[in-house]
């Protein structure tokens, strides 16, 4: 560091200081308030004495999402940001391959009106719905819970089901394989068509996919991030047209190209 350097490196440490001192002097003169740095007590796994969350290492788990207890997330599945899974006066039970969606809510039951004890049991290859509410209840594998339902206690949802989005679904109820369920409280709409019934498979291994994209991202450091950007930047001002008057063939880098898999109606590229 060169003379101008050091000179600016003490300019910026005095004013520092002196930003302290006055935060500890307006703190004085406002009465007995100390200045205190707020953590962040986030954590997304979350033990409840010797109840531990049990998470696949091929599953993703959202960085903002929150698995608490008694939890159990099979390999492939996917929790989502905002996510709450709290297993503390009982167990959740995740399947292979199931995609929890942003701001869910899926919690268990000690006790209720019929006196039954009632974890929370999802299937494999399930899709929940943004903002869905399940609780104590069953959703069998390949089942479908759309967006903002609720699935109350003693629910059961069996294989090739589907709650459809905003759905109330009471107590104890029973939705039958291959059946759709809708309103406030829910009730039978119609049965599905082949297609919808292969449209719940292939949804829940979109986000299985997807799933590994994020994951790769989070799991990014700050100099991979900050190259990126720098990328996205460079490339942001690319006028493919225009190159291609000039004879300019610029290839996109692989760090800002997605997956084969993600990108909707893309052929994977052949070996």
């Amino acid at each position: 560091m060169g003379t101008l350097g050091k000179a600016i490196y003490t300019v910026g440490f005095w004013i520092r200081e002196t930003g302290q001192t006055l935060d500890r002097l307006g703190c004085r003169l406002q009465g007995n308030y100390d200045f205190q740095e707020q953590l962040s007590r986030h954590r997304t796994l979350m033990n409840v004495f010797d109840k531990v969350p049990v998470v696949d290492r091929d599953a993703f788990v959202a960085p903002s999402a929150s698995v608490i207890g008694d939890v159990q997330v099979g390999r492939g599945s996917s929790i989502w940001y905002g996510c709450v899974l709290r297993g503390d006066v009982n167990n959740i039970s995740i399947g292979s391959g199931t995609n929890i969606q942003d701001n869910s809510l899926v919690h268990v039951a000690k006790s209720n009106l019929s006196g039954k004890v009632l974890p929370t049991i999802i299937g494999s290859n399930v899709t929940v719905g943004h903002s869905a509410v399940l609780h104590g209840c069953t959703v069998e594998d390949e089942a479908f819970v759309g967006m903002g339902a609720t699935l109350l206690d003693g629910v059961y949802v069996e294989k090739h089901a589907m709650v459809a989005a905003g759905a109330l679904v009471r107590q104890n109820t029973r939705i039958p394989c291959g059946e759709v369920w809708g309103g406030n409280p829910a009730k039978f709409l119609r049965k599905l068509t082949e297609e919808e019934m292969a449209f719940i498979s292939q949804s829940a291994l979109n986000y299985s996919n997807l799933a590994q994209v994020h994951a790769a991202e989070n799991a990014k450091s700050f100099d991979e991030i900050e190259f990126e950007k720098m990328l996205r930047k460079k490339f942001a001002r690319r006028d493919e047209e225009y190159d291609s008057m000039l004879g300019v063939v610029r290839e996109t880098p692989p760090e800002l190209i997605l997956p084969d898999n993600i990108l909707p109606n893309k052929v994977p590229k052949t070996a």
